[in-house]
């Protein structure tokens, strides 16, 4: 076993320099080697929301098929980077490497702890990462699946061996947990979740087609406004909604039910790969009829499209990681088969990435 510069073993596949500089004799495959995730102690159900709130459990569950969310300690401190760290964690170990392993780590997240900063630099201070770079991402709810894109290919052009991709959003400290904020505040819950990515030198691993899309046009759909000039047009200026997520609800479903089956459709074309191959879709979990409905137009069976959102809510950058950690643990994503990662969410953005395991 040969080391790197920085007097580490490598596999000897090609990886020449360390962190940041390194470069791959030749084609190299990209393969998941480590997950985790976290979710807050506190869960916060619909039946605690009836409490505060014009709501009812019935309501809630009909329109979006959630019935619990976890939310952060804002008391003790918890919030994006003590989540986003468990997590990281929890990925290391699973892939039984140790910080200084890492060569680059990028974050996902909506709700980053502070303008500089970026958390994954926090995060990565947490875990005791010293070398590696590290840099936030923004794409809301598509945030960890342009990540997992940006990080492939990466790794796959030769730059870095192996990334610490992490989706973390702290959605709680966005809400208005009043009747006037209950269009958000019954969706949206807190979570962390990473995957560990890796060079192997089996070229057939990796991405068979992806696709990531935004239209800023539809901003002012899923917008926190931080200024009274944040409001869109026509839309009264309401100093209350400050630093609070602000949607439109009925365009947001409109949108996703519309994208989501598109976005299926255009990355099985890109990949000539037929639904039935696909052995697993790994999805953003925004809304349960927006799931069912992909589920019953492709004919996938329950076992195919992985569904917690009505014990974890809505919870943005961490829901795709958090939906491949749970099904890596249960032994339903494994390596050899054929897995979808998709989202869409506020920008307006979506993504997909089909992955040969």
């Amino acid at each position: 076993m040969s080391q790197d510069l920085h007097g580490r073993p490598h596999s000897g596949f090609g990886f020449g320099a360390g962190a940041g500089g390194g470069t791959f004799a030749g084609r190299v495959g990209v393969e998941i080697v480590g997950s985790g995730s976290y979710l807050p102690q506190r869960v916060l159900t619909n039946q605690d929301l009836e409490k505060v709130m014009d709501t009812s459990d019935e309501w809630i569950v009909q329109r979006t098929g959630i019935r619990e969310r976890h939310i952060c300690d804002a008391a003790n401190g918890e919030a994006t980077k003590r989540m986003g760290a468990h997590a990281l964690r929890r990925a290391l170990s699973d892939a039984k490497i140790g910080p200084d392993d890492l060569d680059l780590m990028i974050c996902a997240t909506m709700t980053g702890e502070m303008n500089c900063p970026a958390t994954a630099n926090l995060i990565g201070h947490e875990v005791g990462v010293k070398r590696a770079g590290s840099f936030d991402l923004n794409a809301a709810c598509s945030g960890f699946v342009y990540a997992v894109n940006l990080a492939h290919d990466l790794i796959r052009g030769g730059a870095y061996r192996t990334v610490a991709v992490m989706g973390v959003d702290c959605l709680s400290t966005l809400m208005d947990y009043s009747t006037a904020g209950r269009g958000t505040a019954i969706i949206f819950g807190d979570a962390a979740g990473c995957a560990i990515f890796r060079a192997t030198p089996d070229t057939r691993k990796g991405i068979l087609a992806q696709a990531m899309h935004a239209d800023g046009e539809g901003w002012k759909e899923i917008f926190v406004p931080r200024t009274m000039h944040d409001f869109p047009a026509g839309q009264a200026c309401d100093p209350s909604k400050l630093g609070k997520v602000q949607m439109n609800g009925a365009a947001v479903f409109k949108f996703a039910v519309s994208t989501f089956s598109n976005l299926i459709e255009e990355t099985l074309e890109k990949g000539n790969v037929k639904p039935e191959e696909v052995d697993m879709f790994i999805c953003h979990q925004s809304n349960m009829r927006i799931l069912k409905s992909a589920r019953e137009r492709f004919g996938l069976s329950e076992d195919k499209l992985y569904i917690n959102i009505d014990r974890v809510g809505n919870t943005v950058g961490a829901s795709v990681p958090l939906c491949l950690d749970e099904l890596r643990k249960a032994g339903k994503v494994r390596e050899g088969q054929k897995v979808m990662f998709l989202a869409f969410g506020g920008g307006l953005t979506w993504a997909s990435s089909l992955w040969q395991l």
